[in-house]
């Protein structure tokens, strides 16, 4: 699963890589969690648009919103039957911006948390889906990152990853009229010499905590 990463590259850079003008006050993000604002790209009015989602994501149909479970990865194998995921993974897919996830592996009885980046240290886009959910005039966006079985680097230290989507396929992932048959070739692992990662300190565990220090390597023995 996906669930905690960081997006701290450079603003102009981003709009560039992803052809969308980012939101005026953008930040950099050491520790994005579930149920926070997240930065998402996604086609609107057939133009690249950012967009802030709620991470977790919200299906139309749910009756209430504070009751209704909102998962925050959904799995590539089985998104196109889900009744949560089938109607947005159908027409509102969004990409996800970001430099870097963590994951944790319990190591001598404890759970170590670690960074994966990009080995040659660019930003990547994690897939996602969206939705609009609306009742009694108070509406919602929220999203969810698509995930797939981890690749051999990964594995070690978590058996899921999340989808990464290269730049050539981004038209087709965003195109809400390209149908689930023709991007279900995108919902696989990264090759083996795209991610790499090492240990961070705990301080990630907590939400609160977003700062540069989340993703400085931890020094072992």
């Amino acid at each position: 699963m996906c669930g905690r990463f960081a997006l701290i590259s450079d603003p102009a850079e981003l709009a560039e890589q992803f052809g969308a003008e980012l939101p005026a006050r953008f930040a950099p993000r050491y520790n994005i969690a579930p149920s926070q604002a997240l930065l998402s790209v996604r086609m609107e009015h057939g133009e690249r648009r950012s967009a802030l989602l709620q991470w977790g994501l919200l299906p139309s149909w749910a009756k209430d919103a504070s009751a209704s479970r909102r998962p925050i990865n959904a799995r590539a194998e089985t998104v196109a039957e889900k009744p949560s995921f089938r109607a947005a993974y159908r027409r509102r897919r969004c990409l996800v911006p970001a430099d870097g996830y963590y994951e944790w592996r319990s190591e001598d009885g404890r759970k170590q948390p670690y960074f994966i980046y990009r080995r040659d240290r660019a930003s990547f886009a994690m897939a996602a889906l969206w939705e609009y959910w609306e009742q009694d005039g108070s509406a919602i966006e929220t999203c969810a990152l698509l995930t797939c079985a981890a690749n051999q680097i990964i594995a070690p230290v978590h058996h899921r990853m999340p989808v990464i989507i290269d730049s050539t396929d981004y038209s087709v992932w965003l195109d809400p009229a390209a149908g689930s048959t023709h991007v279900a070739h995108l919902l696989q692992a990264s090759s083996d010499e795209t991610l790499a990662y090492y240990p961070v300190s705990t301080r990630v565990n907590l939400p609160a905590n977003d700062s540069v220090e989340c993703i400085e390597e931890k020094l072992v023995g």
